[in-house]
């Protein structure tokens, strides 16, 4: 043999040395293992793509609520500013406008329902300041004149709601 040749096997054995390092065979319970590990993380990477995907879809439309309600509550403002009476009815005809149009100026919408539904808004001195109901009256500035007046309306009449009328004043001033 030449040196040529005891060079080759050599080299062909440290070769076959490093593949056989290189190319170490594991066990085939731990190889069932590292298996199991890797489907078992797939599986988890699935359910949380899914559940992220649930989670966006989620916030997308609550983000789409959130902002209709803004625009409610805004034309709600609006509207309430204008002096509507019927503040549920003018915002029913004004969403309705406004899913007519792509871009709705709500001003705008407001000034058009102003003109088209008069009834809806209260003319100027009405939207000034409310009545009240007839059962509240008003107040009396001046106690003593008051409670003299109920006197003199119950001692004239002889009416028993006058009078009691009378008695209930001076009950509150004494």
């Amino acid at each position: 043999m030449s040196a040529i040749e005891m060079q080759e096997i050599l080299s062909e054995d440290t070769d076959r040395a490093s593949e056989s390092e290189s190319l170490k065979l594991v066990p085939v319970a731990e190889s069932i293992r590292y298996r199991k590990r890797a489907q078992s993380a797939e599986k988890n990477v699935e359910t949380l793509t899914e559940q992220l995907a649930e989670a966006k879809s989620q916030a997308a439309k609550m983000a789409e609520e959130l902002n209709s309600i803004r625009s409610e509550q805004e034309l709600t403002r609006k509207l309430a500013g204008s002096g509507a009476v019927d503040l549920e009815a003018a915002v029913l005809l004004a969403k309705a406008k406004i899913q007519d149009q792509s871009e709705a100026d709500l001003d705008g919408v407001v000034e058009q329902l102003k003109k088209e539904k008069q009834y809806l808004f209260a003319e100027g001195d009405r939207a000034a300041g409310t009545k009240k109901t007839s059962g509240v009256r008003e107040r009396v500035h001046n106690k003593h004149a008051a409670l003299e007046r109920a006197a003199k309306k119950a001692a004239t009449t002889g009416n028993r709601a006058d009078l009691q009328e009378y008695l209930k004043l001076r009950r509150s001033f004494m």
